[in-house]
């Protein structure tokens, strides 16, 4: 009776670790994305991204790789990135990252790069007459 229960045990532990296994193998998602918050920490910055389709809100969490590049040091409101990063119900985990042109976007983040560049720069220097 123990053995049997140990073998069920078994068994669910060797079919658990193979889904593991084959989410781990699995190629990332090429994403681009707009940032739009930045936290002090750096670890975890929302942005609006898109894979393909519309643009949604989410959050891009950084690697420790990712934390020493030099583009994630010097990462700002509005910049433009395409990445490659695997999907967890905590955000998108990046394995790399690039900084873009925001013409370079697809068009559902052109739109969105545009107003937040107009935002920032109007914050900086407001229309005078």
């Amino acid at each position: 009776m123990r053995r049997a229960r140990w073998l069920k045990v078994g068994a669910g532990l060797s079919l658990l670790l193979s889904a593991v296994l084959a989410i781990a193998q699995q190629d990332p998602l090429v994403i681009f994305a707009v940032v739009t918050k930045i936290p002090k920490d750096r670890k975890q910055v929302t942005a609006q991204v898109s894979t393909g389709g519309a643009a949604t809100e989410a959050t891009l969490i950084a690697t420790e790789p990712i934390l020493d590049n030099l583009i994630w040091k010097k990462l700002e409101i509005c910049h433009s990135l395409k990445g490659e990063a695997w999907m967890t119900p905590e955000g998108y985990r990046l394995v790399s990252v690039k900084i873009l042109d925001a013409g370079m976007l697809p068009m559902t983040l052109q739109g969105i790069a545009g107003e937040c560049l107009l935002k920032k720069a109007l914050e900086f220097a407001p229309l005078v007459d």
